[in-house]
């Protein structure tokens, strides 16, 4: 995961740059980089380790240039050093290209381009696009021909992005076409800010809420074309495309910490407000057992609920987790039988195909590319079958304009608000309040459980944001005292039964990809079945015992 920013205007665009890589730097920790077109060529500076590091070098530069890209980077080929930091550029240093994904074909690529004169300077995938790009350019120039409705900048970039294999988004410029900025998306997120004679791209849009909330969201397989005078949209095939750009709803202030140190604990303490959101969009604040209908609004078409026999749940990481507790939830209370799988893992082994199955996808962001591409593979294969196999897909995320949102029939949103820490917290939260709404509206429809149980449940969920409120000043207090006395510690083993396994699966992720430190969660009962002989003293343990085996 990386994020990109590209500015095309009238205004310095390097201040701007690092502005929007400061909203982006929970996507990548390991470089960062820069390229403006300044003088007839492209400045580019770039930074081994955090962002910081890179603004440090930029401490002092004057540079007017008013377009440009920028990029901090999560790796994936090649070791964190300045030389495999993007920007990349090719031979002749005038293109540059800025990517967050990966180009599977890349080997193929390079040795192609190699053998025809390009000189390669890093270990990345990303690398060979810039160079594929001047191959084409080149081939176009000696041509004299290219498509009527685009520059050969932008043709020579289509025609790149069609040999690309995977899943990637880009933001590309050319010292020789100053007045253009192109971005590309290919199962990545990115969207394009617009602004007054000025435009954004940016793999995510808390990057563009200070400058704009005029968005419009790139869908897989487009190429947008930005310039001083405006936005132009095409498809990999050539074909000029009509957009519309939304209006967001988000005030810039919500992307700031507000007071707290970082903005993985402003999103821990804002998890009250998320559940008291999901509840108050879902939630008949009025139910009682006396209602002659369902507690939950969803919004959902009435086709939605006929015929569900079984349910699939696919997603990655937390999603995943979060899956787990609506399995539980979905047997438990509508008795729907219910499997959950890695989307990852979807993609190459997908379960066989049975009838009336609703599959969801769960994704914070609708955008997770393993997840989006076992939902349309869902779809594909099950049209091909249709009757009973129809696809029937949900999606549960806190995107609704995200592609997600697009690509399902039916769409839960969490009401989470913007996330922008590296570790989920209150999505995840977010994700299994949207399970509940889901589990009990089924169970009322299908009269699983009886109204009275039903009314006992409703009334514990409202009293859930309290009770998350006097948990977090309970943090204040003690917890991170608590945490002093395990500085020094290396393994952690999370333990819990029923529906606090998936809780002790998420808190054993959350430790890992925090603090570093090794962590594994498994189910309580489990523990004795081998598991035990890896503790001694100086392992704990961390035990999930609410009282009783409560939803």
């Amino acid at each position: 995961m990386c994020g990109i920013v590209g500015y095309i205007g009238t205004q310095a665009a390097s201040a701007i740059l690092v502005e929007g890589l400061q909203k982006l730097e929970y996507r990548g920790y390991d470089s960062a980089g820069i390229a403006t077109i300044l003088n007839d060529g492209i400045h580019c500076v770039r930074a081994k380790g955090k962002l910081k590091n890179l603004q440090d070098k930029l401490e002092g530069i004057e540079n007017p240039a008013q377009v440009g890209i920028g990029h901090t980077r999560w790796a994936t080929h090649g070791k964190p050093e300045e030389y495999n930091a993007h920007p990349h550029m090719d031979t002749d240093r005038r293109i540059a290209v800025v990517q967050n994904g990966i180009i599977e074909n890349y080997r193929d690529l390079r040795e192609h381009l190699k053998a025809k004169g390009h000189e390669f300077r890093s270990d990345t995938d990303t690398e060979v696009i810039p160079h594929l790009i001047a191959e084409y350019l080149k081939e176009i120039r000696n041509q004299q021909s290219t498509d009527a409705a685009a520059t050969p900048f932008l043709e020579a970039v289509r025609r790149a992005v069609n040999d690309l294999r995977g899943a990637f988004a880009l933001a590309i410029i050319n010292a020789d076409y100053p007045d253009e900025l192109i971005a590309v998306k290919q199962q990545a997120p990115l969207a394009i800010g617009f602004g007054k004679g000025e435009f954004f791209c940016a793999s995510d849009t808390p990057a563009l809420v200070s400058h704009t909330r005029t968005v419009l969201t790139l869908e897989n397989s487009e190429i947008a074309r930005l310039m001083p005078v405006g936005v132009e949209v095409y498809s990999f095939g050539g074909d000029r495309l009509r957009k519309t750009p939304q209006t967001l709803n988000w005030n810039p202030i919500l992307v700031e910490k507000q007071g707290f140190k970082h903005f993985m604990l402003k999103e821990i303490y804002e998890q009250p407000g998320v559940v008291r959101a999901c509840l108050e969009a879902y939630l008949d604040s009025e139910w009682t057992a006396q209602f002659n209908a369902s507690p939950m609004h969803l919004n959902l078409a009435a086709e939605f609920y006929q015929d569900i026999e079984q349910i699939q749940i696919v997603a990655c990481g937390t999603s995943w987790h979060a899956g787990l507790v609506g399995k539980y939830l979905l047997e438990q209370l509508a008795e729907i039988p219910t499997q959950v799988q890695y989307a990852s893992e979807f993609r190459y082994a997908p379960a066989p195909l049975t009838p009336h199955t609703l599959t969801i996808g769960v994704t914070q962001s609708g955008e997770t590319a393993d997840t989006l591409s076992a939902l349309d593979m869902e779809k594909r294969r099950r049209a091909e079958v249709g009757g009973k196999f129809q696809a029937k897909l949900l999606g549960i995320t806190n995107r609704p304009d995200s592609t997600l949102g697009h690509l399902v029939d039916d769409l839960i949103d969490t009401h989470a608000g913007i996330e922008i820490g590296v570790a989920a917290t209150k999505t995840f939260t977010a994700q299994l309040v949207a399970f509940y709404c889901l589990a009990l509206d089924l169970a009322y429809r299908r009269q699983t459980v009886s109204l009275d149980r039903l009314e006992e449940i409703i009334i514990e969920l409202r009293q859930l944001p309290a009770q998350i409120e006097s948990i977090l000043e309970v943090q204040e207090r003690y917890v991170e005292q608590l945490a002093h006395e395990f500085t020094e510690t290396q393994d952690f083993i999370f333990l819990g039964r029923g529906i606090n396994f998936p809780i002790a699966l998420e808190g054993a992720l959350k430790l890992k990809e925090i603090s570093y430190i090794h962590a594994e969660g498994y189910p309580a009962g489990e523990m004795k079945h081998g598991p035990i002989a890896l503790l001694d003293e100086k392992v704990p343990v961390v035990a999930i015992a609410n009282a009783g085996s409560s939803l």
